[in-house]
């Protein structure tokens, strides 16, 4: 993985030689990958197209010293890929360039635990100096971007989250670990062999029992908790 050197005020900076990009759009991802290669002087870019590929690749051996993430994917959309990139390479830092680059999506993406968000519109030199900025052991975000008040934040407060969680039964507490992959109702419905109706009502209990409405704020909620480790 990545080589590190302690700076001074604590902060750790990174070394990177080899990074992972992934995104849906070839042009612009060999583009990133050449941009990258040159500015970095990095030994290795392995270029993929959808999130299972970025998994397989790594999966294969490949250990990156980065990854940079598209937001739309085929396989994956918002925090979903993002959330189970995380839980496949936790100690990996991912960086995520998008063309949704509202306050919303920026929030839940840093919340989700990116190490910076990127507009994929930035300005060659911006994109280095953001890059830059990551690797020295800082999160970047678009100077435009403006952070939500604490009084905004998501219902679920950090210390409230695990008496959340437990109020799940562990049949709700497998479908949300199920949704937190990424998978569909109908996904979750054969995998548990239960009927898709079923999976439908637990969804909504488990909604109602963290405090969200959607269950991308639902992922979030088990992401913060690092949901993983409670299972």
């Amino acid at each position: 993985m990545f080589a590190t050197l302690q700076k001074s005020d604590n902060k750790q900076q990174r070394v990177v030689r080899s990074l992972l990009v992934i995104d849906d759009h070839p042009l612009f991802c060999d583009a990133l990958a050449v941009t990258l290669q040159s500015a970095f002087a990095l030994r290795a870019v392995r270029r993929v197209h959808s999130l299972a590929q970025g998994i397989e690749v790594m999966g294969d051996g490949f250990e990156p010293d980065a990854i940079l993430l598209d937001l739309n994917l085929p396989d994956a959309s918002g925090v979903e890929g993002l959330i189970k990139l995380r839980n496949a390479t936790p100690s990996t830092p991912i960086v995520v360039i998008s063309a949704f680059s509202s306050d919303q999506v920026i929030t839940g993406v840093m919340s989700a635990g990116a190490a910076g968000f990127i507009r994929k519109d930035a300005a060659r030199d911006t994109l280095v100096k953001a890059l830059c900025k990551i690797w020295a052991g800082d999160v970047y975000t678009p100077e435009s971007y403006t952070p939500p008040k604490p009084e905004d934040e998501s219902p679920a407060a950090v210390d409230d989250i695990a008496e959340r969680l437990s109020s799940l039964t562990p049949q709700q507490m497998r479908i949300l670990e199920l949704v937190c992959d990424g998978k569909l109702n109908k996904q979750i419905a054969f995998e548990l062999s239960i009927a898709e109706t079923t999976v439908k009502a637990h969804v909504t209990a488990i909604l109602r029992k963290l405090g969200v409405q959607r269950r991308t704020q639902a992922m979030l909620v088990a992401s913060k908790a690092q949901f993983s480790s409670l299972m």
